[in-house]
């Protein structure tokens, strides 16, 4: 498992005296990014003017830089409001393939209040890479994140 209850304690250090969104999405980004052997990890945050996400602070290849509401394993985290674990993203209807190389997703809601502002994209180029511990991990990682949220 890539990530352990020591990689939220550190993120809840790291991130535990900024007050920056930007700053505090882009270290999450990077130290996830370096705790597990993904293909991409980074954020989306809510346009809501826009009605859609756009790209915020992330790790790896070149990314998708709107995505909008209903398309998606992101849109569909953000507009239900929950997690969203797909195993095999070939098979998810509407997937929006930012890279070929990714082949299973996670994806969890950032809230400030009662709405979702960001959400969390994990890609990895492995089928079914996102186990319930690790998941679980990963929404303690938000809620530190959330806990932090100006705005």
């Amino acid at each position: 498992m890539p990530i352990s209850s020591t990689t939220v304690t550190q993120i809840e250090s790291l991130i535990s005296s900024e007050t920056s969104n930007v700053a505090n999405m882009a270290n999450v980004s990077a130290h996830l990014m370096s705790e597990g052997n993904w293909h991409w990890v980074g954020f989306y945050t809510v346009d809501f003017a826009a009605d859609e996400l756009v790209l915020g602070p992330f790790q790896g290849p070149v990314a998708c830089t709107r995505l909008k509401r209903g398309k998606g394993v992101c849109a569909k985290s953000w507009v239900d409001n929950k997690t969203v674990v797909v195993p095999n993203v070939h098979e998810f209807e509407g997937h929006v393939a930012c890279s070929a190389l990714s082949n299973s997703e996670v994806v969890i809601p950032v809230r400030h209040g009662d709405k979702v502002v960001a959400v969390l994209d994990i890609d990895s180029e492995n089928f079914d890479d996102f186990s319930e511990e690790e998941v679980n991990l990963l929404e303690r990682v938000i809620k530190q994140l959330e806990f932090r949220w100006v705005g």
